[in-house]
């Protein structure tokens, strides 16, 4: 009987120990960078463009109007955050984008924001849900994300506070261990369009959504489809398969795809209302339709240079059907 009291007090302990690690300790992705960005006319441009149209910061940290047919950013909330992303989304806890105006991020350093982008790590060493794909971003070229900082600081401050985020046990603790160094890369050549394609690929977060995800983890070939995102509503939207298979993009040509997204990117387009069980979806049409041609055509490139999975996806459940799922 003692000896059982002893291995049950020592595991108590062992368990005690990793706990207050993981609470304590994590997330360990190092300190911020001493970093002091230029505001040059270019890097502005460059991350305007990005934070825009490839990166989607404006979209994410907005409000978006879901009854309108892929959710547009409601004029005037972009990038003064707000959007909640919460247990009817299948999240584990309450996530709100924040105010990232210089009202809400004027204090922070370059530093502090670079670190932030590219591990998920905030300013008081406390990690955010990877809602925001800064895995994705840690990979990217050091050049686009002090771009992107530089064009933030020139946004006009909004003075809006959004409540905190709140995360639910014991994601609480699991969150912690997510984050991780970033690898930061060289951006490729536009030369060689399937490399660079690739890094667009990343950098919009394509596979994140492109990637079927289950149990926290992704378990499918990257970009062939399949992943679930459900609708507070109870709908079930499902990502299609972007490999060159039958069951994907392989009937679609070059031009086809640049212009799926450029069609709404034509003057005057507007998002048309979405009736209840009609078809909805959270690809954000409305920002990575004013993506460069080229860059569009380098991602058409990478795609077709993935190993064509064969992934029938069935695309959408309608709320009375998704309730059943």
């Amino acid at each position: 009987m003692k000896k059982i009291v002893i291995i049950l007090g020592a595991l108590f302990l062992v368990v005690i120990g990793a706990v207050t690690y993981v609470g304590f300790a994590l997330p360990n992705v190092g300190p911020p960078p001493d970093l002091k960005v230029e505001l040059s006319p270019e890097k502005i441009a460059l991350g305007k463009y990005l934070s825009h149209h490839v990166m989607m910061c404006a979209e994410c940290h907005s409000q978006r109007d879901y009854s309108k047919f892929a959710g547009p950013s409601l004029p005037g909330t972009e990038f003064v955050g707000g959007e909640v992303f919460d247990q009817s989304m299948g999240f584990p806890g309450r996530f709100i984008s924040p105010n990232i105006t210089p009202a809400g991020i004027g204090d922070w350093t370059d530093g502090e924001l670079f670190r932030l982008i590219t591990t998920g790590v905030k300013r008081d060493g406390k990690p955010i849900f990877p809602v925001m794909p800064y895995h994705n971003y840690g990979k990217m070229a050091a050049e686009d994300i002090e771009a992107v900082i530089a064009y933030l600081r020139t946004l006009e401050p909004v003075d809006v506070v959004h409540p905190p985020s709140e995360v639910d046990f014991p994601f609480n603790l699991i969150l912690n261990t997510i984050p991780e160094p970033a690898s930061l890369s060289k951006k490729p050549s536009k030369l060689d369009p399937v490399a660079y394609g690739g890094y667009v690929f990343n950098a919009a977060a394509c596979g994140e959504c492109h990637t079927r995800f289950e149990d926290g983890k992704f378990t499918g070939p990257l970009g062939a489809g399949g992943r679930e995102f459900a609708f507070p509503d109870g709908s079930i939207l499902r990502t299609p398969n972007l490999t060159p298979h039958e069951t994907g993009l392989a009937g679609m040509d070059r031009d086809a795809f640049i212009k799926r997204f450029k069609m709404y990117d034509e003057p005057g387009y507007e998002f048309h209302t979405v009736a209840p069980g009609d078809f909805q979806t959270i690809m954000p049409w409305a920002v990575l339709s004013g993506m460069e041609e080229e860059d569009l055509g380098a991602v058409w490139d990478f795609l077709r240079s993935l190993e064509p999975i064969d992934n029938f996806v069935e695309r959408f459940t309608p709320a009375s059907a998704g309730a059943a799922h």
